[in-house]
């Protein structure tokens, strides 16, 4: 059963991106989680919602949601737009792959999200959006 609740939806523009990390950081703060804890949540959310806004909507309007959910000890967060979608979800979560060669982009956010997350999950239809799953464990609250 879930213990809370939180759903944000904001516009695909780049300057959103840090509104969406301090948010979801604010609203895991109560499971008092350690400062890396924290840099680790935020980076993650980060390199999702860039990846929403860069490759989903390739910097056109758009929408991103974020729904996260507090459930015991365990954050899940899930970010999702409706943009272009992944045609190759393996592929693009290959480390250093990056289908924006042009941007100078890394090609390393599905890494830094796996790295910095418990678990992570990409669901992607073209044409349709993709949907980003992220969970992470915390020590249990005393």
């Amino acid at each position: 059963m879930v213990d809370n609740i939180m759903k944000i939806e904001f516009m695909s523009k780049s300057q959103n991106e840090s509104f969406a990390r301090v948010a979801v950081a604010s609203f895991v703060a109560q499971l008092d989680p350690t400062l890396e804890e924290i840099a680790d949540i935020k980076t993650a959310v980060s390199e999702a919602v860039t990846n929403s806004i860069i490759h989903g909507y390739q910097n056109k309007k758009g929408i991103v949601f974020i729904e996260t959910y507090i459930e015991n000890s365990e954050v899940t967060i899930i970010v999702k737009d409706n943009g272009i979608g992944i045609t190759d979800i393996e592929k693009a979560m290959e480390p250093l792959y990056t289908s924006r060669p042009d941007l100078e982009r890394s090609g390393m956010g599905f890494t830094v999200m796996e790295t910095f997350m418990d678990e992570l999950k990409v669901l992607s239809k073209e044409g349709e959006g993709t949907k980003v799953i992220m969970k992470k464990k915390f020590r249990p609250l005393e």
